[in-house]
């Protein structure tokens, strides 16, 4: 049901715009391929064997598409008429901009904080914590900021949202994909990181917004749950403690992008 709904308010989100919808199916035994091949004739299916993981998925699909941006949105979202377009533009307008997460509401309208959130508290104690923090003084992505930016508005944010988030191809072909050892979780805090530390900016765009279920990927509390979460904490220190003297900290370049997509009126 989640998926049926996603796809078709992408293809009603989706007029005007030049773009191509890509679906991975990672091994699911709820007949969605065959739902999405009788329905969606017009979009592409990755059917994998097994669940691959979030972040290997996303790769996929990106490498299957050739667009000037790459809008990825979590199977339990549902975009509005306006979001794909009004994204774009502001991806346009905001030359800057590597990435940028959307606002989201639940289905009843309520603002989800997640939409615009740093790191979290318990992310940002394992950085100061390991001492990773140092490699990282000059971004603000590993402070705690208790004034955040309100809902409706727009401002830079250190971690883009995984379940709505639009991403400029540029940006991506300089500082790589999504990290695929970061299976169900942190892949998008890795990806944002690695942006941040090399000079990129990512925003929150509260000018659309997208209807979020909050379907988790594995069951809160459950063994499953504290072996993804925390082994992508552990992850994602291992690889900075061991990686960061080799990173660029050049985070005051200027970084700015000619658009290259069109809308069509």
């Amino acid at each position: 049901m989640w998926l049926r709904q996603c796809i078709s308010a992408l293809q009603a989100a989706r007029y005007g715009v030049d773009c191509e919808i890509v679906v991975v199916d990672n091994g699911s035994d709820d007949k969605s391929v065959e739902m999405l091949t009788e329905q969606f004739a017009d979009i592409k299916i990755i059917a994998n064997d097994s669940n691959i993981g979030i972040a290997k998925a996303y790769n996929q699909a990106i490498e299957l598409t050739s667009g000037e941006y790459v809008f990825l949105v979590s199977p339990d979202t549902i975009v509005t008429k306006d979001t794909l377009t009004k994204a774009i533009d502001f991806m346009d307008t905001h030359t800057e901009a590597a990435g940028s997460s959307i606002r989201m509401v639940t289905p009843q309208g309520h603002f989800i904080r997640s939409s615009k959130y740093g790191l979290t508290k318990k992310w940002n104690l394992l950085i100061k914590w390991t001492g990773l923090s140092k490699y990282f003084a000059k971004s603000r992505i590993t402070s705690h900021i208790k004034a955040r930016p309100d809902e409706f508005e727009t401002a830079e944010i250190d971690v883009l949202n995984r379940s709505a988030m639009i991403l400029r191809r540029h940006a991506l072909k300089e500082v790589g994909m999504f990290d695929e050892r970061f299976t169900m979780f942190g892949y998008d805090v890795d990806l944002s990181f690695r942006l941040k530390i090399e000079g990129f900016r990512n925003f929150y765009f509260h000018k659309t917004y997208v209807i979020n279920f909050n379907i988790k990927p594995v069951p809160k509390y459950t063994f499953s749950y504290l072996k993804y979460y925390y082994g992508a904490m552990l992850a994602f220190v291992t690889k900075y403690l061991l990686e960061a003297p080799k990173l660029s900290l050049d985070t005051t370049r200027k970084v700015v992008f000619t658009p290259q997509y069109e809308v069509k009126q």
